[in-house]
């Protein structure tokens, strides 16, 4: 069974952070938007962009969070239309930046994969090695 949740809203021109919930143990895994996809844990996210460009939308990470911005500019004589979209969204525990992947459809949905780390899985315990002087 496949989950996605549309992250959009149809008033966008503020900047909207967002949060994934945590369980009781503090872990981040436990959340509708996590999901195991046979290899390992994935944080899918879906964003309605239908009203912008491909060339038109930047998705980056910054520090712990995903950032989604697409900004439309339209002047003529007669008129000037702008349109603006922001969202943040913090990444759980484990997402690494450089493995993250998006992609756009025809229809204007932008799909954020984020893969999460096996060893974030385990939960919040390291073990700490001891020096021996």
């Amino acid at each position: 069974m496949v989950l996605d949740y549309d992250l959009s809203s149809t008033t966008s021109n503020a900047a909207t952070s967002m949060k994934l919930p945590q369980s009781q143990s503090g872990s981040d895994i436990c959340s509708p938007l996590i999901q195991d996809d046979g290899d390992g844990k994935v944080l899918k996210l879906r964003f309605d962009v239908s009203q912008y460009a491909p060339e038109e939308i930047v998705v980056k990470t910054v520090d712990n969070k995903l950032l989604v911005h697409a900004e439309h500019v339209e002047k003529s004589d007669t008129k000037s239309v702008y349109r603006e979209y922001n969202r943040e969204f913090m990444l759980p525990k484990g997402c690494l930046p450089e493995n993250i992947k998006s992609s756009l459809s025809k229809d204007g949905v932008l799909t954020v994969d984020a893969p999460i780390q096996p060893d974030a899985l385990l939960g919040g315990e390291t073990m700490v090695p001891i020096a021996h002087n």
